[in-house]
């Protein structure tokens, strides 16, 4: 009876241990999550740039400046920077203008290259193109529009999957990804 009784209260204490033993394991567990986290937002915290600008200018004399609401370094490169609310503006050596605004981008400090997204719009000459990405290369003096592309001027309006623009020739081309499609022109007459 004695052996009975000491080991239902050794099941017992070891039951209650072992129960314990969990509740602390889970808790702990948790409390680290929670610390873990806090530390997370802190340095994304730290890597938000607010009222971000850049300038650059070539050998040619053309400047790219891009001004954005709010940048946030990338912690996996630090060369580039994710952007909202972004105006950019190509000055060129003669005298043109090519304006840039997009919802969001992503931009590369060391090269300046930039990708404009969501609601891209570009303003150059007489024609207005929309769009929803933009590729924009300074060194190369290109950029690649697509994504529900739609260009138009006074007279005119174009739907296509891409429009290519080398700048320093000013060469404009367009195009369909599929040969069966055509691209789409109105006459706004």
């Amino acid at each position: 009876m004695k052996k009975k009784y000491i080991l239902r209260l050794f099941l017992i204490v070891f039951l209650f241990l072992l129960i314990l033993f969990t509740y602390l394991k889970l808790t702990k567990k948790e409390k680290m999550v929670i610390k873990e986290d806090i530390v997370e937002e802190t340095v994304e915290g730290s890597n938000i740039l607010k009222d971000v600008s850049y300038s650059s200018k070539d050998t040619r004399g053309n400047e790219f400046n891009l001004d954005a609401e709010e940048g946030v370094i990338d912690q996996n490169e630090n060369n580039f920077i994710f952007l909202t609310n972004i105006k950019a503006n190509l000055n060129l050596q003669n005298y043109e203008l090519i304006e840039i605004s997009s919802d969001f981008g992503k931009y590369n400090i060391n090269n300046y290259d930039t990708i404009f997204s969501k609601n891209v719009i570009i303003i150059y000459l007489d024609y207005i193109i929309k769009g929803d990405y933009l590729d924009f290369s300074w060194d190369k003096n290109f950029m690649m529009i697509s994504k529900n592309v739609i260009l138009k001027n006074r007279e005119s309006s174009l739907k296509a999957d891409v429009i290519e623009i080398n700048i320093e020739k000013k060469d404009i081309r367009i195009f369909m990804y599929e040969q069966d499609k055509k691209i789409n022109i109105k006459s706004l007459d």
